[in-house]
């Protein structure tokens, strides 16, 4: 599947125990997509991307974590060590997934649709850092891409407008 022709839903991701997972199975939920990593800056915001989701699952809001070792080598963790780290630190109990490159001729199918999407700042294409985050609606169309620095608090009101 080309990043051109597809819909969100076209996509599949090996979740973070090695399973695959299409997107397909998030038909009909509002989409909160972010690319993640333990030794961050940015990583306390697990903690409100885990309250995004605590607040809002009931209502079809579902947070899609992608770890990713591209900025800094601040996701260096087998998949297990994430998870560890992100449950135990964070209490994640949002999806999370293998660790994937964003950015580049490796960059996973899904980062390269979600980028051409919603471009960031100039019409750039390219994941300036992690915790970068792609706000998709319940048919499928990626609403809005947030820079890192914005934290998840801040897209409530953009959440609830989809829900």
């Amino acid at each position: 599947m080309t990043a051109a022709s597809a819909s969100i839903y076209d996509f599949s991701a090996t979740s973070i125990d090695g399973k695959p997972v299409s997107l397909d199975a998030f038909k009909d939920k509002v989409l909160l997509i972010v690319n993640t990593a333990s030794q961050c800056g940015f990583t306390p915001q697990y903690q409100g991307l885990q309250s995004l989701y605590s607040k809002y699952a009931d209502q079809g809001l579902v947070v899609l974590g992608f770890p990713c070792n591209q900025f800094g080598q601040q996701e260096p963790g087998t998949a297990d060590q994430i998870q560890a780290f992100c449950e135990t630190r964070f209490g994640v109990s949002f999806p999370l997934f293998q660790k994937v490159d964003v950015n580049g001729s490796n960059a996973h199918p899904l980062f390269q649709y979600l980028t051409k999407s919603a471009p960031g700042i100039f019409g750039t294409e390219a994941i300036k850092w992690n915790f970068t985050k792609f706000l998709v609606d319940r048919q499928g169309n990626v609403v809005k891409r947030y820079p890192p620095t914005t934290k998840p608090e801040d897209l409530e009101a953009n959440i609830q407008a989809l829900l």
